[in-house]
C-alpha cells in the first residue's frame, strides 16, 4: 500500500488542486469529507484541512473531530482550516476588517522552520478570507506574517508532531513558492518517499484487476475518448479477450472517427464490436429542442443498444467504466451522502439492469494522470491526446433539433477546424475544440448571388482540467483560413464566428 496524505475537505474550491500538487510529487493523496475521516493507519503520512466557503464562525460551520488525528501525523491546516485549529484550541478569529483576496507576500517568516525552507523573503502568496487569525492558542507561535495579517502562519508545538495553519493558499499558481511549501511538508515534514508513479499504478492496477475478476468476463462500451480507453487497455491486460467491448454509432460522432476509432481498437488487440445505431438515435432526437431533453433521449438510446448488445454475451459478470477521480469526488458532498454535488456518471441503470457489478481502473486518477498511464502502457497518440468529447456528442453542438442533415453540415464544417488545428501545429495548444451549429441563418453573398444560411461558432480553450477554462488565442491569420475553408466548402455556411467567452461564467459545450 502507497503512502497516502489525507485531504479532508471542507467544499473548498481549490481542494482538488491540493491533491493534484501532492501527486505531482508522485505521492498519493485522497480527498474525503471532513466528517469521514476514519482510522489514521500507518499508511497515511499527514493530513490536510482544506479552506472553505464557511466562515468558522458560522453556527453550521463544518466541524472536524480531530482526537483520531492529532499526535499521530503531521497536520497542515490551509485558510478556512488554519482558523478552524486556531479557535478550537483556545485562539481568536474575527472578522477581517476589509475582505482579504488576491496577492500578498510573506514577512518575517521563520527561515529556520523546515517548512519554509527554499522559500525566499517577500515571497508572493495568494490570499482569499474574510476572517483573520487575531490570537493564537498557548501553545502555538507565529512563523509568519503578511503586510495586512498579523498571523500568515503558524505552528503548535505540543502534540507530539507539528501541526501548521496557513492563511493563505498554496495550491494556487498565484502562490509562487507554493509547491515547494507543499514539497516541504509533504517530504521533508510528513516524509513521504514519493513512490506512486504511472509506471508503479499501471503495474498495482493490472495485478489487482486479476484478482479482482478472476476468470469472469467483463463488459465495456467505448466512447473513442482517453478515459474508457486507458481503463479498457488495462482490463484487457488482466484478462485478454474475457473483455468485451462494445463501440456505438450514435451518428453524432465527428466525421469518418468511428471507422478510424473502430481501427485503433483493433490495431491495439481489444476485443471490440461496433454497433451502427444512427437511424435508432436519429429517430429518438426527432422534433426534441431542450438541450436536458436531447441528452436523456440520447442516453436512453445507448443504453438501449448496450443492454441488447451486452445479454448476447455469456459469463459477463462486470461492468466496467472509465471513471476518474473527479466523477468520485464531485458524487459526494462534504455534508455526508444526503446531498450530492453532482450524480455519479455511471451508465444510468445498467449494472442493475443486466446484474452486474462495477469494475472502475480509473477510479483514483484525475484526467492528467490517466494520460500519463496511457503514455505508460502505449496507448496511441492519436486517441491519448485526443480532446475531450461529449457523450452526446455533436447531438449537443447543434443547438435546437438535431436532424441528419444538420449533423452532416456540422460534421464538413468540424472537420475543416480539427485538420486547421493539427496542420498548423495549435491542435495540442488547445485542450478543447469545438464548432457549433447555431439557430440561426445570416445573409451573405456568395458569387453574385444572394444567401441566406446556417452560422457556425468556434470554440477552443485553454485549460488543465476543464473545471476553468479559457478562450484560446489563435491567430488572426489562422482563423481567417478556417473561415474561408468552411464557408466555400461547406455547403449551407456562410458565415463563422469564434467564441471568446471563459469559464466561468460560461461553459465549454454550449448546451
Amino acid at each position: 500500500m502507497h503512502e497516502k496524505i489525507l485531504i479532508l475537505d471542507f467544499g473548498s474550491q481549490y481542494t482538488q488542486l491540493i491533491a493534484r500538487r501532492i501527486r505531482e510529487l508522485n505521492v498519493y493523496s485522497e480527498i474525503v469529507p471532513y466528517n469521514k475521516a476514519g482510522e489514521i493507519g500507518p499508511h497515511i503520512k499527514g493530513v490536510i484541512l482544506s479552506g472553505s466557503p464557511f466562515s468558522v464562525l458560522d453556527s453550521n460551520a463544518p466541524r472536524p473531530d480531530l482526537e483520531k488525528i492529532m499526535g499521530k501525523v503531521p497536520l497542515l491546516g490551509i485558510c478556512y482550516g488554519a482558523q478552524w485549529m486556531a479557535r478550537h484550541f483556545g485562539g481568536e478569529v474575527a472578522p477581517s476588517a476589509k475582505r482579504e483576496y488576491g496577492r500578498a507576500h510573506l514577512r518575517e517568516f521563520d527561515r529556520d522552520d523546515p517548512l519554509f525552507e527554499f522559500i525566499p523573503e517577500d515571497s508572493q502568496v495568494w490570499m482569499s478570507h474574510a476572517d483573520s487569525i487575531l490570537g493564537l492558542p498557548e501553545n502555538a507561535r507565529i512563523i509568519a506574517r503578511s503586510d495586512s495579517i498579523p498571523v500568515a502562519a503558524y505552528r503548535m508545538e505540543d502534540s507530539g508532531l507539528p501541526v501548521y495553519g496557513i492563511q493563505f493558499h498554496p495550491e494556487v499558481t498565484h502562490s509562487v513558492d507554493g509547491a515547494t511549501l507543499l514539497e516541504n511538508f509533504v517530504i521533508r515534514i510528513c516524509g513521504c518517499r514519493g513512490d506512486w508513479t504511472p509506471a508503479s499504478f499501471a503495474h498495482e492496477s493490472i495485478e489487482r484487476l486479476r484478482d479482482t475478476l478472476g476468470s469472469d468476463s467483463v463488459v465495456m462500451g467505448l466512447s473513442g475518448g482517453v478515459d474508457s480507453t486507458v481503463a479498457a487497455e488495462l482490463i484487457h491486460r488482466a484478462i485478454g479477450d474475457r473483455l468485451y467491448c462494445i463501440f456505438v454509432d450514435n451518428g453524432l460522432l465527428r466525421k469518418d472517427e468511428f471507422s478510424e476509432v473502430l481501427e485503433s481498437y483493433r490495431h491495439m488487440g481489444l476485443n471490440v464490436k461496433g454497433v451502427d445505431a444512427k437511424e435508432l438515435f436519429y429517430k429518438a432526437l426527432k422534433g426534441l429542442r431542450d438541450p436536458e431533453e436531447k441528452r436523456k433521449a440520447i442516453g436512453k438510446v445507448f443504453i438501449d443498444v448496450f443492454e441488447e448488445e451486452a445479454r448476447q454475451l455469456n459469463n459477463v459478470k462486470w461492468l466496467g467504466q472509465g471513471t476518474i477521480y473527479p466523477d468520485v469526488i464531485e458524487s459526494v458532498s462534504v455534508h455526508g451522502p444526503s446531498v450530492t454535488i453532482k450524480s455519479h456518471h455511471n451508465v444510468g441503470g445498467l449494472p442493475d439492469k443486466l446484474q452486474l457489478r462495477v469494475v472502475e481502473p480509473l477510479r483514483s486518477l484525475f484526467k492528467d494522470e490517466v494520460r500519463k498511464v496511457g503514455h505508460e502502457i502505449h496507448i496511441p497518440p492519436a486517441i491519448l491526446m485526443r480532446h475531450p468529447f461529449p457523450g452526446p456528442g455533436l447531438g449537443i453542438r447543434i443547438l435546437g433539433e438535431v436532424t441528419p442533415e444538420k449533423v452532416a453540415v456540422l460534421q464538413e464544417a468540424d472537420e475543416h477546424f480539427i485538420r486547421g488545428l493539427r496542420e498548423d501545429g495549435l491542435y495540442d495548444e488547445v485542450w478543447q475544440a469545438a464548432t457549433i451549429l447555431l439557430p440561426v441563418q445570416s445573409v451573405g453573398v456568395m458569387g453574385d448571388e444572394r444567401s441566406y444560411e446556417n452560422v457556425v461558432a468556434l470554440r477552443a480553450v485553454t485549460s488543465r482540467d476543464g473545471m476553468t477554462a479559457d478562450w484560446a488565442r489563435l491567430p488572426y491569420d489562422f482563423l481567417a483560413k478556417v473561415s474561408t475553408r468552411i464557408i466555400n466548402h461547406v455547403k449551407g455556411v456562410n458565415r463563422v464566428v469564434y467564441d471568446i467567452s471563459t469559464k466561468p461564467p460560461s461553459t465549454i459545450e454550449w448546451e
